[in-house]
C-alpha cells in the first residue's frame, strides 16, 4: 500500500492511464486480426482497405506512445508483406 497521499494520487492516475492503455491496445490487436482475416479471405479491394485501417490505428499507438515505434513498423511491414504475397500473381 502506498504511504504518502502524492503516492495515492501516482497509483490513482497510473491505473487510469493503464485502463486507457489497454483499450487502446485491444483496438489495435482488433484491427490487425480484421485485416490478417481480409487478406486471408482473397478479396483485394476489402484487403486493402482493412490494411491501410490497422496501419493508421498502429501508427495512432505508436504516436500516442502506447506501443513501441519499432513494434508498430513491424506491424506495418508484415501486414504489407502478407497482403502483397496474396495480392502477387501466381505463376
Amino acid at each position: 500500500m502506498p504511504v504518502t497521499k502524492s503516492v495515492e494520487r501516482e497509483l490513482r492516475t497510473a491505473e487510469r492511464k493503464q485502463a486507457r492503455n489497454k483499450v487502446a491496445v485491444t483496438v489495435v490487436k482488433t484491427e490487425v486480426k480484421k485485416a490478417k482475416k481480409a487478406v486471408a479471405a482473397g478479396e483485394p479491394e476489402a484487403a486493402k482497405a482493412a490494411v491501410a485501417s490497422a496501419i493508421k490505428t498502429l501508427d495512432k499507438a505508436a504516436d500516442a506512445n502506447i506501443i513501441h515505434k519499432n513494434k508498430a513498423a513491424r506491424g506495418k511491414s508484415r501486414l504489407m508483406k502478407r497482403l502483397n504475397k496474396a495480392n502477387a500473381p501466381k505463376a
